[in-house]
C-alpha cells in the first residue's frame, strides 16, 4: 500500500472512530451493568488462564466483542476507592473517596438507575455485600460519607427500585440509645426491613421465603444474609450465589418497558485485599456465572439487549507472575486450595483450641486438606506442584508453635500464590486502569481508552427515552 493510500485508510479511520465516539446511544429495553469490586485485567487473566487449563475454555466476559481501557482516579486522589469509583460510574461525575451519590462539592448527582427508573424502567441492584455497601449505595444513596450505613439504607427504601438482592442491610437497626449510666435502651431508630414493608416492600430474609418470590411481590429487598454472602469457595451446592439472585431479579422486573440492572461481585475486592489468589479465582468465575445468565436472557432478547462488564479499580497489585518460578505459571495449582482465607484462620484456630498439646506433625493432614501445601520429608521442593521446601516447612512450624494462627493462615495462602506463579504489591487498591468489555445494543461505544465517568455518560443514553417534539400548525 503506498504512503498516500496508507494516510487516506488511516484518516478514514480516525474519522469512523472519532465519528462512532460522538454518536448518542439509542435508548435500549434491558440493561445489564456487572461490577467485579476490586477487578482488574491481571484478576480476570488470571481467572483466564485458570479456566483454560483447568477446562479448556475462558470468561465469558473476556470473550466480549468490545473492549476498553479504563482509568479510575478519584476527584482527590490518583487511587480511587469503591465509593468514588462507584459514584463516577453509576452518576457519570468524578467526587471524593469516601463519598456516594454526591459530586466533590457534596451536590447529589443522579444515577443510571435513578434515571432509568424516572423513565419507566424497573431497577434491581444485586451484590454479594451488603445493599448498603460503597458500590451499590453509589446507585441510589447521596451521602457524604459511606460509613452513613443506616441513612444510606433509609436512601434505598426512599428510592423505590424494584429488586434488591443478595446481601443483607448493614446497621439496618440503628443501633441503642444509652442512658447517661452506660446501660442500652431502646432502639434509637427504626429497623430499616420495618421501614422497607411499610414502603410496599416485601422483604424476605430466609433461602425459603426468597426462592418462594413471584412477580406478585411488587418491590422486593431479598437479603439472602445478614451480611455479606459466603465466599463462592466456601458455599454449600444449596447457597444462593450471584447468578441465582441476577436469574431472579431478571424473573421479577421483566415488563414491556424493560429494566436497568447493576449487579457487582463485591466480594473479589476483599480477597484481594487478603491476597488471596485462590479465593479471588472462585469469586470472579461465580461473577462470571451471573454474567452467563444475562446473556441466556440477551439471547432471547439480543437486539434489545446491552451487556456492560467492567471493574471499579484493582485491589492487591496482583503480578501474574513470581521469580521464584521464573517464566513459568501453574495457575491450575490454585485449585487445590479449597477454603477461603477466613475459614482457614477459623479452622486451624478452632482445631488448636480443641487439640491444645497436639504437635505440628498431627496438623499438617489438615493444612493439606484445606490448602493443598504438601509435605515430604527431605523437604526438597519440585516446581509446578505444592511440595514444600524444608525452610517454608519450618516457617510453618514456627507460626504453630508460636500460637500465630492468624499468620499460619496467612503463610499458607501465600505459598499458594507462590507455587502457582502468582504475588501481590499491596493489601490496598491500586491505580492500575481496568477493562470494560460489552456485547449486544450500543456496545460498539465502549472502546479505546475511556474514563469510568463514561460508561454512566453513554448508559445514561440507553435508559433514557428521548422526547418527543410537538409542532403548531
Amino acid at each position: 500500500m503506498s504512503a498516500l493510500k496508507t494516510a487516506v485508510f488511516v484518516s478514514a479511520l480516525l474519522i469512523f472512530v472519532s465519528a462512532a465516539s460522538a454518536a448518542e446511544l439509542k435508548p435500549v429495553k434491558y440493561v445489564f451493568l456487572f461490577i467485579g469490586d476490586g477487578m482488574s485485567i491481571p484478576q480476570r487473566m488470571m481467572a483466564e488462564e485458570y479456566l483454560k487449563k483447568t477446562q479448556n475454555t475462558g470468561l465469558r466476559i473476556n470473550a466480549m466483542p468490545q473492549q476498553a481501557i479504563t482509568t479510575t482516579y478519584a476527584s482527590n486522589s490518583f487511587i480511587t476507592d469503591s465509593a468514588a469509583s462507584g459514584t463516577a460510574i453509576a452518576c457519570g461525575e468524578k467526587t471524593n473517596n469516601g463519598a456516594v451519590g454526591v459530586n466533590a462539592k457534596g451536590e447529589r448527582l443522579e444515577s443510571i438507575a435513578e434515571a432509568a427508573h424516572k423513565n419507566g424502567k424497573k431497577v434491581g441492584i444485586i451484590t454479594t455485600v451488603t445493599l448498603n455497601h460503597a458500590t451499590p449505595a453509589s446507585f441510589y444513596a447521596h451521602r457524604a460519607n459511606r460509613g452513613q450505613s443506616y441513612d444510606i439504607a433509609l436512601d434505598l427504601v426512599a428510592s423505590g427500585f424494584e429488586y434488591f438482592g443478595g446481601g443483607g442491610i448493614a446497621g439496618h437497626s440503628g443501633g441503642k440509645s444509652k442512658s447517661k449510666e452506660g446501660k442500652e435502651g431502646e432502639d434509637k431508630q427504626e429497623d430499616i426491613f420495618g421501614l422497607a414493608e411499610k414502603a410496599g416492600y416485601t422483604v424476605c430474609r430466609t433461602p425459603e421465603s426468597i426462592k418462594a418470590l413471584r412477580r406478585s411481590a411488587g418491590k422486593v429487598i431479598a437479603a439472602g444474609s445478614e451480611t455479606d454472602l459466603p465466599y463462592a469457595i466456601d458455599a454449600s451446592k444449596d447457597v444462593w450465589k450471584l447468578a441465582d439472585f441476577t436469574k431472579q431479579a431478571i424473573e421479577l422486573l421483566d415488563n414491556p418497558k424493560g429494566f436497568f440492572m447493576m449487579v457487582e461481585g463485591g466480594k473479589i475486592d476483599w480477597m484481594c485485599h487478603a491476597n488471596d489468589a485462590a479465593t479471588t479465582l472462585v469469586e470472579i468465575i461465580d461473577f462470571d456465572n451471573a454474567v452467563k445468565t444475562a446473556f441466556d436472557f440477551a439471547e432471547k432478547h439480543p437486539s434489545e439487549t446491552l451487556i456492560v462488564v467492567t471493574g471499579d479499580h484493582e485491589t492487591g497489585g496482583l503480578t501474574l507472575g513470581f521469580a521464584g518460578t521464573g517464566y513459568e505459571s501453574f495457575i491450575e495449582l490454585l485449585g487445590n486450595q479449597k477454603a477461603s482465607l477466613d475459614v482457614l484462620k477459623k479452622t486451624f484456630t478452632d482445631y488448636a483450641k480443641k487439640n491444645a498439646e497436639v504437635s505440628f506433625d498431627a496438623v499438617k493432614p489438615l493444612i493439606t486438606e484445606k490448602s493443598g501445601l504438601l509435605f515430604t520429608e527431605d523437604g526438597k521442593w519440585k516446581k509446578g506442584t505444592m511440595i514444600l521446601t524444608k525452610a517454608e516447612q519450618e516457617e510453618l512450624a514456627k507460626k504453630y508453635s508460636d500460637k500465630k494462627y492468624d499468620e499460619l493462615s496467612n503463610a499458607a495462602v501465600r505459598l499458594v500464590n507462590h507455587k502457582s506463579g502468582l504475588a501481590w504489591t499491596s493489601n490496598a487498591h491500586t491505580a492500575l486502569p481496568v477493562n470494560t468489555t460489552a456485547w449486544g445494543q450500543g456496545a460498539e461505544a465502549f472502546f479505546g481508552m475511556i474514563d469510568n465517568t463514561d460508561i454512566a455518560k453513554k448508559l445514561k443514553q440507553t435508559v433514557i427515552q428521548p422526547q418527543r417534539r410537538t409542532f403548531r400548525r
